[in-house]
């Protein structure tokens, strides 16, 4: 059976980006077997024939119900694959999905029915926030840096903004280029309605999300913007990490040296 992708060059663009940012996640440790997801809206490359397809998979049930996502379709990670697995072979380890009419249910259409993440609830509904506020963020990323992680384990960075002060004054770049920081959400049930809740309610302040215990999560306007994001926070940590095993505090960017940094660049915040 041909791929989905054949005869259409945008889509089999966005799915190629996808697998790259795939091996990017396993290259730098961050998605350990079966590790990390990643889900895009890829509803602008669906032609009629796409959406005259039909289903390769029963019915399946979201657990949760999001009118903004009716007549979408998506690119998922599949449930027990490897970003490893993912870079090399795409539509071997993740499916595209359709949203049904009733919004809380999918069916797989290509190119095989690979079952997609159990953390599917936190990205849709993600998805479907961006829709409805017209953010254009097209892609969510969870995956797990192995310094930010680390980080999470101290209560006393856990307040808000503790960790974005720290990592944006670890290097000029890190505020530059995720300049609204990053969120936590306090450790929570993985593949939870409740994490996805919780998800949602930072992602109204922050683009990454850190999941405490567990990993980071970040909305873009494409994959690899979110994975841009992820990528200078994990530095900032890996900054501090060392400087902290070299027997000192890291001194960091003053208040004055960041607020300089906001004002030159038209930073938010």
């Amino acid at each position: 059976m041909k791929s989905i992708l054949e005869g259409r060059p945008a889509l089999k663009s966005e799915i190629e980006k996808i697998a790259e940012v795939a091996g990017y996640l396993w290259q730098n440790g961050w998605a350990e077997r079966n590790g990390g997801n990643i889900t895009v809206n890829i509803t602008e490359y669906v032609d009629d024939e796409i959406r005259k397809l039909p289903a390769i998979s029963e019915v399946k049930q979201i657990g949760v119900t999001l009118p903004a996502l009716k007549g979408c379709y998506f690119y998922c990670k599949g449930t027990g694959k490897r970003m490893r697995d993912l870079a090399r072979w795409p539509m071997e380890n993740g499916s595209i999905i359709r949203i049904l009419d009733d919004c809380a249910s999918y069916v797989m259409i290509a190119d095989n029915p690979v079952m997609p993440t159990s953390e599917l609830p936190s990205h849709l509904t993600v998805h479907a926030h961006q829709i409805e506020t017209g953010s254009g963020y097209k892609a969510t990323v969870h995956t797990h840096p192995i310094e930010l992680v680390a980080m999470s384990h101290k209560r006393e960075f856990l307040g808000k903004d503790v960790l974005t002060k720290i990592l944006w004054s670890m290097i000029p770049e890190t505020k530059a280029f995720c300049p609204l920081g990053l969120g936590i959400v306090p450790y929570t049930l993985p593949g939870s309605n409740e994490l996805a809740n919780a998800t949602l309610k930072e992602l109204e302040d922050y683009d990454v999300v850190m999941w405490e215990k567990h990993g980071v999560f970040a909305k873009g306007k494409d994959v690899m913007d979110a994975f841009d994001q992820i990528d200078v926070l994990s530095k900032s940590a890996k900054i501090y990490i060392n400087a902290k095993c070299m027997g000192f505090e890291p001194e960091g960017m003053s208040d004055a040296q960041m607020k300089e940094m906001t004002r030159a660049f038209n930073l938010p915040r």
